[in-house]
């Protein structure tokens, strides 16, 4: 199969710049996680630029952490002249997490700065199996 090229245009520069894979947008940007394993505890890190920590919901349902967060911009264009190109994120995302059903709201430690969301949350212990007991015959 012959590729055809395309035709230039001068002003293509934009195009061109934009184009690169760089500036592909992969939703896989929002909330980039670490999750790091302690002998007793998680520690989930999570970028979350821009957001403000009165935007950011954490809770626990059936053994699920869920992190929400909202960005709000009502920007007018017409004001301030017309986007070339957006990137930036607005909007609400979330992101949830199993931690276990015995992990209460007061377990989980949070903390947010410089952009990153810190949550603590114990290990669940392991459950301690009953110990065999078998019936004697006589």
């Amino acid at each position: 199969m012959m590729m055809i090229p395309k035709k230039r245009n001068e002003l293509d520069l934009f195009d061109d710049f934009f184009g690169d894979p760089f500036f592909e947008r992969r939703d896989s940007k929002i909330m980039k996680t670490d999750i790091k394993e302690g002998d007793k505890e998680y520690i989930i890190e999570m970028d979350l630029p821009g957001y403000e920590k009165e935007n950011i919901l954490l809770e626990i349902e059936n053994g699920y952490l869920k992190v929400t967060a909202k960005i709000d911009k009502n920007v007018d264009d017409s004001e301030n002249g017309k986007y070339v190109h957006k990137e930036r994120f607005y909007g609400e995302c979330s992101r949830s997490f199993y931690v276990g059903e015995d992990v209460k709201q007061e377990d989980v430690k949070a903390s947010f700065k410089n952009g990153i969301l810190k949550l603590t949350i114990p290990k669940e212990q392991p459950k301690k199996l009953e110990e065999k007991k078998f019936i004697p015959i006589d």
